[in-house]
């Protein structure tokens, strides 16, 4: 069905980490600060790219597994900071 199955398979986190973004500034526009609509799916976003990974690793077809190791590694830590200030843009002064 798709032309390149494995790409979709390894963008995928990256791809999650950019509706996570979007999610955080579109939920604020819409539920304002400190909204648990908009709280709650970014609390599930950054487990299901660690997941995500820990499959890709286990799995790995396209890349070696120490490839996608590292990957995930600099992939994870990065989206872990993106998460963290999309939590804090979602909660805008609720943690004053």
């Amino acid at each position: 069905m798709f032309p390149y199955p494995e790409h979709y398979r390894v963008a995928a986190p990256p791809i999650i980490t950019g509706a996570m973004v979007v999610w955080s500034l579109i939920s604020r526009l819409v539920f304002g600060d400190a909204s648990s609509l908009s709280l709650y799916p970014l609390l599930a976003l950054f487990p299901l790219v660690v997941l995500l990974h820990i499959i890709l690793i286990w799995d790995a077809r396209s890349m070696g597994r120490l490839d996608q190791s590292f990957y995930a590694l600099v992939h994870c830590s990065l989206a872990f900071v993106v998460w963290t200030f999309c939590i804090m843009h979602v909660n805008g002064s609720g943690f004053s």
